[in-house]
């Protein structure tokens, strides 16, 4: 592995959080039924949460299925706090391309009683990402084609054009919430087309042009608790 790659990998493991953004991309909140929201939608997820390529999403018992949501993830380069939006892509340290894996059921229930969504969004293998990009590699996070796949069929393909809230702004919003540390993931939101995975799936993802992954889907056994 190259020295520069090498070094990536290592970013990537020194992270202590992942942040996802909800409904950044107008269709995706309107396929949810969501409002458009007026100030990103922010959530955490556990970093024992990741999956490497070529791993294995599972589904954790008694649910049948999880909905993929495909996003660019931006990792963060070097502490930030209270980062201001022009100086906000000095501490990109590099991108990926993630999956939030999401068990829909359970997110809807906590939706419905006003609670957090950690269960549904935070379970083992539930965020399966790519090796990291270099920023150098990346002309214009912008202007990246998001695609997904389930058993060679299309669910997903989308521009990062579309969010609503740029990875400036959120850099420069999220700092002033919460420190990122180096090795930090933002998950920047998803375009319209999430549906569920189901046992025995394949799924494949990735950036027009510059990465893709992919992840077989498979039932977690049922955990013994006694």
């Amino acid at each position: 592995m190259a020295a520069s790659a090498m070094a990536s990998q290592k970013l990537l493991s020194m992270g202590t959080k992942i942040i996802g953004v909800g409904r950044n991309y107008v269709a995706h909140a309107k396929e949810l039924g969501n409002a458009v929201p007026k100030d990103p939608v922010l959530f955490m997820k556990p970093t024992s949460s990741y999956l490497a390529n070529g791993g294995t999403i599972e589904i954790p018992h008694p649910l049948k299925s999880l909905h993929h949501e495909v996003e660019l993830a931006v990792v963060i380069g070097q502490k930030a706090r209270d980062v201001s939006v022009a100086a906000a892509m000095d501490y990109v340290g590099g991108y990926a391309l993630a999956l939030d894996m999401t068990a829909r059921e359970i997110q809807s229930q906590a939706k419905s009683a006003g609670l957090p969504w950690s269960v549904a969004k935070g379970q083992d293998t539930f965020t399966p990402i790519s090796p990291v990009i270099p920023k150098s590699l990346v002309a214009n996070p912008h202007d990246l084609e998001l695609w997904l796949k389930v058993n060679d069929e299309i669910r997903q393909k989308g521009s990062t054009k579309d969010m609503i809230f740029d990875i400036p702004f959120l850099i420069s919003h999220i700092s002033s919430i919460f420190t990122l540390m180096e090795g930090d993931v933002i998950l920047t939101g998803t375009p319209e087309g999430v549906g569920p995975v189901a046992i025995g799936d394949k799924v494949t993802a990735g950036i027009t042009g510059l990465i893709d992954v992919h992840f077989d889907v498979q039932i977690r056994p049922k955990p013994f608790i006694g």
